[in-house]
């Protein structure tokens, strides 16, 4: 018995020495990006006389009590129920987010096997041997049947973690396994987005078909007017020609757009993990954002804490930072530890009787000499995979930066480029009325109201374009600050409760 708690006294000094650890000292790199978003170029346009006023402003940090937007619910964000409900589809079925939450469930369970490296493996044993061998000192061939039988509890070559090499190796499969979270979440933030975006291009594929539906059958009556002025001998064939151009013009158009429709359904369908069902198109005007909630942008500091691309790549340096304390305690010896206590004996059914205690306790110590310089190599390599895992940090919050730095110059500009859109549409309608109005008063050919026609159909066009791309840039921004994350979403699809948030083992 006293040998059994001198083991088991050794066993927790073991514990206690491994708490030393050879991994530099964590220093997180300074931020590479400026302390404030760059000034923006907002802009104001007068419908009156056409002028465009730009004025530069800051970007603001959050006012106090303020929300950022990255705290926002999707469901708070989208305000098209339609939408919502198909968001809700993506959570469910989307097969991308499916695959990230697989990588994320297989490093949590790479990080339980290293962890499980840290622990004595104990397990129970029983033995029996019967041997045939001449008898010692007889010379008259004499042989003696010999047996032996044991059982017990065995502790197979438990390493002491003197100096943090599995520690470090658990810290760095933990990161890891932290990192795959954080990439999980990244999955789903961006998923939220896309789905909103071809959405919104569905909407988009759907309102140009029916203004270029209209646009059609407009051309076929004024088609019809020439064709009728052409026979009664008022306008020439050339007119006739000219007209016939815009409604083929205008059917090519529509076969376009029909098509766009299409495969604009498919992508969301990809997204949604079903097929989309949105046959009736509902009005969506795109010249406002008011389907959208208003972004608050903050300042880049705050993207540290929201990112979770950013928040994952730190992870990862983190995890190389443990790598080289591992690599560095591979230069130190190693102590292990095999061990067994329990009973003994010669006769099976006396093994488990009085008097027949047994135990082994054998450490081993290892030191290396010559490795061939892998030691050397292996460090080196873990050291240059902390350098990547640095500049992938700070290109990721680079990146990040111009994600919403872009996205805010769309901000500024994009609202007073959609109005400047509408007086364009207001202008070429009066433009068509008058030349129509030349036109059947002879004065002009149809070669204008084919000019004004098209001008017309173009600015139409555009208008609707920029209302789409109004709507993305705020989605874009709302991805880019981090919103769109819900946790449900995930915990849902996953089979055993995970908190991402952890950060320490």
């Amino acid at each position: 018995m006293r040998r059994l708690n001198q083991s088991v006294w050794t066993l927790g000094l073991a514990f206690t020495l491994a708490a030393c650890s050879l991994a530099p000292e964590y220093q997180q790199p300074d931020s590479p990006v400026p302390a404030k978003f760059p000034a923006q170029p907002v802009l104001t346009f007068d419908a009156v006389s056409g002028s465009l006023t730009r004025q530069m402003l800051d970007a603001q940090a959050l006012a106090p009590g303020e929300q950022s937007v990255a705290d926002v619910p999707w469901q708070m964000f989208f305000r098209d129920q339609e939408l919502r409900s198909l968001v809700e589809l993506a959570l469910q079925n989307n097969r991308d987010l499916e695959i990230a939450i697989a990588r994320m469930d297989q490093a949590q369970a790479i990080w339980g096997v290293q962890r499980g490296e840290m622990f004595p493996a104990l397990g129970a044993t029983m033995t029996g041997a019967r041997q045939r061998a001449p008898a010692p000192g007889s010379t008259m061939n004499t042989n003696v049947i010999s047996s032996q039988y044991a059982a017990g509890i065995a502790m197979t070559a438990f390493e002491l973690d003197l100096f943090g090499r599995l520690r470090n190796l658990s810290e760095s499969a933990f990161q890891q396994y932290l990192a795959s979270a954080q990439g999980a979440r990244s999955v789903q933030i961006s998923l939220v987005a896309d789905t909103a975006i071809e959405y919104f291009r569905l909407r988009l594929a759907q309102t140009l078909s029916d203004l270029t539906q209209k646009t059609l059958d407009s051309r076929q009556r004024g088609h019809k007017l020439v064709q009728a002025r052409f026979i009664n001998g008022v306008a020439s064939e050339m007119d006739m020609a000219q007209a016939k151009v815009l409604v083929d013009a205008a059917a090519a158009d529509l076969a376009a757009y029909v098509r766009d429709e299409q495969l604009a359904r498919n992508a969301l369908s990809v997204l949604v993990g079903q097929p989309v069902q949105i046959d009736t198109p509902v009005p969506t005007s795109f010249e406002s954002i008011a389907s959208l909630a208003n972004v608050p942008a903050g300042l880049p500091s705050e993207l540290l804490v929201r990112r979770p691309d950013i928040l994952g790549a730190e992870n990862d340096l983190l995890a190389a930072n443990a790598n080289i304390g591992a690599a560095r305690a591979a230069f130190l010896p190693n102590i292990s530890l095999t061990g067994s206590v329990g009973t003994a004996s010669t006769s099976l059914g006396d093994l488990f009787g009085s008097g027949r205690s047994a135990w082994a306790f054998t450490p081993t110590v290892s030191l290396p000499i010559f490795a061939g310089g892998s030691l050397r190599a292996n460090l080196a390599q873990a050291q240059a995979a902390q350098r990547q895992a640095i500049a992938s940090y700070e290109l990721r919050i680079q990146q990040a930066f111009r994600e919403v730095a872009d996205a805010l110059a769309g901000e500024a500009t994009l609202q007073a480029q959609l109005e400047a859109r509408h007086a364009e549409v207001a202008s070429a309608q009066r433009i068509l009325e008058l030349s129509n109005a030349r036109f059947f008063n002879g004065i002009d050919s149809f070669l204008e109201v084919q000019v004004a026609e098209t001008q017309l159909f173009n600015a139409h066009v555009k208008t609707v374009l920029t209302g789409f791309q109004t709507l993305s840039n705020r989605i874009n921004l709302y991805k880019a600050l981090g919103g769109g994350w819900d946790d449900s979403a995930v915990q849902s699809r996953h089979p055993q409760p995970t908190d991402v948030s952890i950060q320490t083992p």
